[in-house]
């Protein structure tokens, strides 16, 4: 009897802290309207041929604002900038001096971006992505999201809580390959400069229009 009693302890403990889950993704998407944060990116391509998986890793800096604004800094190992302005996403490969310019609003819909940046609410977020508590690892909370739409190239992604804070993304595209994301030194409503997701191609870089 203890050692069912304490079973069912153990799963209604676990079943709590998956629904906290949701609890801290709503509470986000209710209460933090700016945020900054550093950020390393583990990429991992699924294996091919019998190989071993390779992964990258790159870190930078990540901020965003209600509706629909967040930059990516990418500044190890390759300098890159992604920033989403409301009305435009812009890609800019430091290296190859290259810009490509996108309308936010056919780029983003059904990505990781709409789950930390546009959506207001679960009840919103739950019109593009079907959600659900994933059980917790190494202390963080998951949410797992997949969207509605079938025809993108995002498979799933999980976003993590730890003590309620925002801690990661774990982002699986169509194609098997995973990227794992995680935030440190995260601030809530930090206040923002207005020019923080503005963007203008920096002379003599080629501006790409797919």
């Amino acid at each position: 009897m203890k050692k069912i009693l304490t079973t069912v302890l153990i799963a209604a403990s676990a079943q709590l802290a998956w629904a906290d889950a949701l609890k801290d993704l709503d509470s986000f998407l209710q209460g933090t309207q700016t945020g900054r944060a550093d950020f390393t990116q583990v990429v991992t391509a699924p294996a091919k041929d019998g190989q071993v998986a390779r992964s990258k890793t790159s870190s930078g800096t990540f901020e965003f604002q209600r509706p629909g604004r967040f930059k990516f800094v990418y500044q190890k190992p390759f300098e890159q900038t992604i920033v989403a302005d409301g009305r435009t996403l812009w890609l800019y490969d430091v290296d190859l001096n290259q810009v490509t310019q996108r309308p936010q609003a056919q780029a983003l819909g059904s990505t990781p971006a709409a789950l930390l940046a546009a959506a207001p609410d679960l009840k919103a977020l739950r019109a593009e992505f079907t959600l659900e508590t994933a059980p917790e690892q190494d202390g963080v909370q998951w949410v797992l999201a997949r969207p509605k739409a079938k025809d993108g190239q995002l498979h799933s992604v999980r976003v993590g809580f730890a003590s309620g804070q925002l801690a990661a993304l774990d982002i699986l595209d169509s194609f098997g390959q995973r990227s794992l994301i995680r935030f440190a030194n995260v601030q809530n409503n930090p206040a923002l400069p207005a020019t923080a997701f503005q963007f203008k191609p920096p002379a003599g870089a080629d501006v790409l229009k797919p």
